[in-house]
């Protein structure tokens, strides 16, 4: 007789995201006659830039003749795209990585999800709190987080580390010793984002541990500030101690065509065994691979023509979190972020949980966001906006919540 995973049983309510959409269903069921407007989940608005519509027409047209056919697409992904990658991502960075350590795939939040399937189930996982929920939620399914305590949000066999704005948001070095630690910077959901000298410090701690850093690199297009890394890989020792996810979804807008990618250096091991490889026989297994069109598409990304256009669309979101910050701190709040990220993050008024907050903000001004608590405990009293809709709501939206203090 067959069971299922009860490690899936262990998962507490519903998917962050789900949670806010059923809430937002109802309310408009319940009032058609109001306008909601959405900043809450990170999905981009702007249309895709006219040198990626070209390169997906250019593709049809090819899997349209039997001389430009392609079917499955290579396990690691196409060549030309792992190399366009490794020249405008890394060596325009005078950073060391190669074709054979990239590894395509349709999204970063697959990849992250899935990058624990080549460790030990016994390994300690470590996650900045709050961040994206689907690491934890993706180790629960492992069945190496222990049991959950619903009183303080937390799993028992997870190693939290707090950012907060005691210690400027950024995680401090954990007294226990993981063997996986997650880092997401620029962060989801705060907007902060290291400096290379603070993010040395943890891949020398976790070379000096044996520790391996999941670094999710996802919105390094927004990095403003000259002292924030775009990759991992600028910090010395990061390739035998690190493995990082990218994603096409917030760069290039690929929310709805999925692309993304993972670095795996070969200088990465567990004694003998290159992770490298692993992840390839991992990858070649359970993964077909980006269609040919979309690979296409992602490596329009590093064109000259690409390159311009999609800085005038990172520009867009960030004229958006400008206007948002302001217009939060006009009407008395206290925020952060949105200088090197497409997030602004805010503390919720006294008295308020961070639901309790969404629920406010959506009967009030008609206005969605995220809750922080839904992000992990310390993401409790805040509550995070996004920069990703269109200048014209994000502007309406700012008036909407600066009149609620009038």
């Amino acid at each position: 007789m067959f069971h299922v995973n009860e490690n899936y049983l262990k998962l507490p309510g519903s998917y962050l995201f789900s949670t806010i959409g059923r809430k937002v269903r109802e309310f408009q069921e319940a009032n058609p006659d109001k306008t909601v407007i959405r900043l809450g989940i990170g999905d981009v608005t702007q249309p895709l830039a006219p040198a990626i519509i070209q390169a997906l027409h250019d593709a049809v047209d090819e899997m349209g003749k039997a001389e430009t056919f392609h079917g499955y697409a290579p396990d690691l992904g196409y060549e030309f795209l792992r190399n366009a990658i490794v020249e405008g991502d890394y060596r325009a960075r005078g950073v060391e990585v190669y074709a054979d350590e990239i590894f395509v795939s349709d999204g970063a939040k697959i990849d992250s999800s899935n990058i624990q399937e080549i460790f030990a189930p016994e390994s300690r996982i470590a996650v900045c709190d709050p961040v994206y929920p689907v690491y934890v939620d993706s180790n629960v399914m492992a069945g190496r987080t222990g049991d959950y305590d619903a009183e303080t949000g937390t799993w028992s066999n997870v190693i939290y580390m707090p950012c907060t704005k005691e210690n400027n948001f950024v995680p401090q070095l954990p007294e226990e010793t993981p063997d996986l630690i997650y880092i997401c910077s620029p962060n989801n959901p705060i907007g902060s984002a290291m400096t290379k000298d603070q993010l040395q410090v943890w891949v020398d701690y976790a070379n000096e541990k044996g520790a391996v850093i999941l670094f999710d690199a996802a919105y390094e297009a927004y990095i403003s500030e000259d002292n924030v890394p775009h990759t991992i890989y600028e910090c010395e020792g990061a390739r035998t101690c690190a493995i990082e996810l990218k994603s096409f979804s917030k760069n290039a807008g690929f929310t709805g065509v999925r692309l993304g990618y993972t670095v795996v250096p070969k200088d990465l091991k567990d004694g003998d065994v290159m992770l490298n490889s692993l992840w390839a026989r991992r990858h070649g297994t359970k993964y077909n691979g980006a269609p040919y069109i979309v690979q296409k598409a992602g490596a329009a990304v590093y064109t000259p023509e690409g390159k311009e256009q999609l800085k005038k669309q990172v520009a867009y979101y960030m004229e958006n979190a400008r206007v948002i910050k302001e217009g939060l701190k006009e009407a008395g709040y206290e925020v952060f972020g949105g200088v090197n990220a497409p997030y602004i993050w805010l503390k919720v008024p006294e008295g308020m949980t961070s639901w309790q907050f969404f629920d406010y903000l959506l009967e009030t001004a008609n206005v969605v966001g995220t809750p922080g608590s839904g992000f992990g405990p310390s993401g409790e009293g805040y509550f995070r906006l996004t920069a990703f809709g269109t200048h014209e709501n994000t502007a309406a939206a700012m008036e909407r919540i600066k009149a609620l203090k009038k």
